[in-house]
């Protein structure tokens, strides 16, 4: 009988905390990538929206982020609505991002001529609600910072997408302090699908989940995005079997 008052007492608390913040409670939702072997590793069956996201390219990916640009476009794709771009650096190639269903008039692309501005941008585009997906690159992500932008994303509850771009390779052990982001990921290139006949097969890239709440790391082999944002898990990789499980569109 007294947890039972216990509990109404605290659900009570709990509504008028909603009512003073102005706020009403939404449903959390997930981005699946529609691949079992991935979305049973990540809490709710994929990515989580209201929260953020990181991403970095492994190896020499970690300058110049092209196949983590690429993933995130490729998740930004499956999401309904315009997509924020927030970037310092006007070296990202348009083109490549339609190559994986993220259409240019879904993007609205914001410049900054600063990193600090970058993140205000991106901070404001989380707050603004009603977009499908905001992106920011960026070199550093401070704890501080992750943490008033993940409230950023709770808010509005759109997903926040973090490509994390060094300018050089040493600066990439950054990448290993913590944050405030659900999950984490490193994306690096592997060689592409063989083919039967010569030339050149899909794209494949190494996926490594690093961190995730709630979850345990896992790394997974998979194609690149195709052109409504899918990627594909190679199952059984390692006896060369070539099985693969393509993700799908949510929208």
């Amino acid at each position: 009988m007294a947890q039972t008052a216990a509990n109404a007492i605290i659900s009570d608390l709990r509504d008028r905390i909603q009512h003073l913040e102005g706020g009403v409670a939404r449903p959390k939702t997930v981005l699946p990538f529609g691949v079992g072997e991935i979305d049973d590793r990540l809490p709710g069956g994929g990515l989580a929206y209201g929260a953020i996201h990181e991403f970095a390219g492994g190896g020499a990916g970690a300058v110049d982020g092209a196949a983590a640009a690429l993933f995130v476009a490729g998740v930004a794709a499956r999401t309904k609505g315009k997509v924020v771009w927030c970037l310092a650096r006007p070296d990202l190639f348009a083109p490549a991002l339609a190559q994986v269903g993220l259409h240019p008039d879904r993007v609205i692309y914001v410049e900054a001529i600063k990193e600090e501005f970058v993140l205000e941008s991106f901070e404001e585009a989380l707050r603004f609600g009603g977009l499908g997906a905001v992106v920011a690159e960026t070199v550093r992500l401070p704890m501080v910072v992750s943490r008033r932008l993940q409230l950023a994303a709770e808010g509005s509850g759109t997903i926040g997408l973090v490509i994390r771009r060094w300018r050089r390779q040493t600066e990439a052990g950054d990448f290993g302090h913590p944050t405030a982001a659900a999950t984490r990921w490193r994306i690096s290139v592997l060689p592409s699908e063989p083919l039967p006949v010569p030339g050149i097969g899909r794209a494949r890239w190494l996926a490594e989940l690093i961190r995730v709440k709630a979850g345990e790391s896992a790394d997974f082999e998979i194609g690149a995005c195709d052109a409504q944002g899918r990627i594909s898990h190679f199952s059984d990789a390692g006896n060369g079997s070539g099985q693969t499980y393509r993700s799908i569109r949510t929208n």
